[in-house]
């Protein structure tokens, strides 16, 4: 490290040589190297603003992600990752001038250490400056009097300089008081330090430092001014929303030292789970709502089998409580414990339908490496474009919704010489159970066409970019249009809905409604169209309802950006033209025409969508059969082999 610093002073000690013999007067010849060091760095500065100024500009669709998933650390991470990838930004760059101002005061100190060396070669000096009779090479701490002047002017000039910049640097403005404070803190702190128990001549060089870098500021911002590129009445729209998101995520939390009143449940359940002898099959939920997931299989095997089911879920609220008996066991265990827990998982075989297994905080069993993780999907959606490139290699068994499914990972196994997975021809339970519930439900006859509008939960989603055109072509075309917007959106965009009723009169006509109650589906099953953009509720509405669907070509969300590598066209883009048609943004215009020929072809009729829902979708009616053998078949397996293990 000597070595290093010494090589550095050499450097810089030859700078300090010229700029001493510019003007003999060792006081000038510091600040005209303070500056020249500057001049030197200017282009670094300049791109240092550059990535400033793109780290603000995407501070909107920043604080969108994490109103958005307000709570959800890890989606926020991810959703940041891929911003951050997509813009090209550096997150690390501002810390460089940090780094090179160090590698700068390391070299300093050590020239100044030694002047007879690099500044004078040899020559007796004058190491006194312009004030008075002050030694440039003493220290304040030691010699007292005059020199206490510099930590105080050091410091003085560190305060000056955060001043300036909690102002007008185009990233530190941004930042919160508390942030701002203790940039302001440690400055002078550190200010205070260097101009007492370091030599003089540093403290000098530091004051200056801080006193060029606000007119460098200054000379940034006009020529590289923040306000050409960047909204700031959208950041403040955006900050409004993520204020009033994590205003909404606090009820119902815990206050600061307030007891978790979960903590004694969890406890138990944690330590409940561990006695469990008989735990050969355990389920995990993320929180309440997804056992729908996972309820068909879970019905069949309490039904056909003496198998008990362990269910994890990380929401205490869970309502799988409430379904408790001898041989489905709920447990209650937090992100936090789950870490630990799943890590000693002995089950034989885990099933979820969270992906990124090994990539974030779950991981597999560290005491058993024979443990089967099975991976149920939410929907019909494309693995290889709806996840992240490496979001099921970890996964021993996959149970695919369909032929599209099963040829995409296969295919990525080929393409990536991957472990070969068991895939089990699946189907959807969820679609399954739409079928049953549409198929008992009473239909009623309908005078007047219903259209219903239902858009997903992403950036650019048809509420956000498009509902006031869509709107403005189906009114007065003789259809009763209900606007079903995602749950997230009606927590999260209030005024926007509320400016929605107010435009087009929805609460004084009666062929255009805002639904904000999903206690039912009824609508869903009573539409004769459904209207979304990427939401997977397109594909379930067509093969349980036998009705057409008609999608809006909104930017669509890409999680893997490698996806077209397979050379296979996903299900959520190759479904589209089979249950319904696609509209581009710039078409809104033709809306009814594309209706009604929705509602008139036989291309559309419930014959046809039938032929294409046997086609895609594995099971129609009976995925729950087929999920609950194969894990039937697969714990006989276990069994046996635990059998040979302790014959043996």
């Amino acid at each position: 490290m000597n070595d290093i610093i010494g090589l550095i002073g050499d450097v810089l000690g030859w700078l300090m040589y010229f700029c001493y013999h510019i003007l003999p007067d060792y006081f000038i010849s510091i600040i005209i190297f303070t500056f020249g060091t500057k001049i030197v760095l200017l282009s670094v500065s300049l791109w240092v603003q550059k990535n400033s100024i793109k780290m603000v500009k995407m501070q909107p669709e920043m604080n969108f992600i994490r109103a958005k998933y307000y709570g959800n650390g890890e989606k926020i991470s991810e959703e940041q990752y891929e911003l951050y990838k997509r813009e090209h930004y550096q997150p690390l760059a501002d810390l460089i001038p940090l780094a090179l101002q160090l590698i700068l005061l390391m070299g300093v100190i050590d020239v100044i250490n030694h002047p007879e060396e690099h500044i004078f070669r040899g020559n007796p000096g004058v190491l006194d400056a312009m004030l008075g009779s002050l030694d440039l090479s003493s220290i304040p701490a030691e010699v007292g009097g005059i020199a206490y002047l510099i930590p105080l002017i050091a410091a003085l000039s560190a305060w000056f300089m955060c001043f300036i910049q909690n102002r007008i640097n185009v990233l530190q403005s941004e930042q919160g008081k508390v942030n701002q404070l203790g940039t302001i803190i440690l400055s002078i702190g550190l200010s205070l330090y260097l101009g007492f128990f370091v030599k003089t001549g540093v403290g000098i060089y530091w004051t200056f430092s801080n006193l060029f870098s606000v007119l460098q500021l200054y000379f940034l911002n006009i020529i590289m001014n923040p306000r050409k590129y960047i909204d700031y009445e959208a950041l403040e729209k955006s900050r409004a929303e993520l204020k009033a998101a994590s205003a909404f995520g606090r009820q119902g939390k815990k206050k600061l030292f307030e007891k978790n009143p979960y903590k004694k449940k969890e406890k138990a359940d944690y330590k409940r789970f561990f006695q469990d002898y008989e735990m050969q099959l355990v389920f995990y939920s993320e929180k309440n709502g997804f056992y729908k997931y996972f309820q068909n299989i879970i019905e069949t095997l309490l039904e056909k089998s003496d198998v008990v089911v362990n269910y994890i879920t990380s929401d205490p609220n869970d309502k799988v409580f409430e379904m408790a008996s001898d041989r489905f066991r709920p447990y209650y265990i937090g992100e936090n414990k789950l870490i630990v827990l799943m890590m000693k998982m002995e089950a034989d075989i885990v099933v979820m339908t969270t992906p990124d297994l090994e990539s974030f905080h779950i991981k597999r069993s560290l005491v058993r490496k024979d443990n089967e993780y099975i991976y149920v999907p939410h929907d019909v959606n494309s693995p290889n474009l709806t996840f992240r490139k490496e979001a099921l290699d970890h996964f021993d068994t996959i149970f695919s919704s369909g032929c599209l499914c099963t040829k995409e990972i296969r295919k990525r196994e080929e393409l990536y010489k991957l472990p070969e997975k068991r895939i089990v021809e699946w189907g959807s339970g969820v679609i399954d159970n739409m079928i049953q519930s549409y198929e008992e439900m009473d239909k009623r006859e309908k005078k007047t066409k219903e259209i219903l509008i239902a858009p997903s939960w992403q950036k650019d989603n048809i509420l956000s970019s498009c509902i006031e055109t869509i709107l403005e072509a189906l009114q007065g075309q003789g259809y009763k249009i209900i606007v079903r917007p995602h749950p997230q959106f009606v927590r999260h965009e209030e005024e926007r809905l509320n400016d929605l009723r107010e435009r087009f009169h929805m609460n004084e006509r009666d062929d255009m409604e805002l639904q904000t109650d999903f206690s039912s589906n009824s609508t869903v099953y009573e539409a004769d169209v459904v209207i979304t953009d990427w939401s997977s509720i397109a594909f379930e509405y067509s093969f349980a309802t036998l009705k057409p669907s008609l999608f809006i070509n909104t930017p669509m969300k890409v999680m893997n950006e490698d996806y077209e590598e397979l050379g296979i066209t996903p299900i959520d883009i190759e479904l589209r033209s089979k249950v319904g048609r696609s509209v581009d943004m710039d078409k809104l215009d033709t809306l009814p025409q594309v209706i009604d020929e929705l509602l008139n072809s036989s291309e559309f009729s419930g014959e046809s969508l039938r032929k294409i829902r046997d086609r895609y979708i594995y099971n129609i009616g009976s995925s729950s059969e087929a999920g609950a053998r194969y894990i039937m078949e697969r714990l006989a397996f276990y069994k046996k082999k635990h059998e040979e293990e302790d014959d043996y």
